[in-house]
């Protein structure tokens, strides 16, 4: 398919995420440009980054759960 026509699922894809639409063509482009290694290094790196947000994310509830804790046990000990 010649580069000026857009096919409707690409703008499928364009409308759910514009982000993800041009990566998925500078990937495109990228392989076949032989920056596979570039590729897989970027990969590695959101996959690094998802695991610190995961991480976070479980730290935050756990910080919120020792609060509420503090506060219901806080509250305990005012009542008597």
């Amino acid at each position: 398919m010649p580069q000026d026509w857009v096919s409707a699922s690409e703008i499928g894809a364009y409308a759910y995420c514009a982000r993800a639409y041009w990566l998925d063509r500078v990937q495109r482009d990228d392989l076949v440009t032989g920056n596979a290694q570039r590729l897989e290094s970027g990969r590695a790196q959101h996959l690094a980054h998802g695991r610190r947000v995961s991480l976070q994310r479980w730290l935050v509830w756990a910080a919120i759960s020792a609060i509420v804790v503090a506060a219901g046990l806080v509250w305990i000990a005012i009542g008597q």
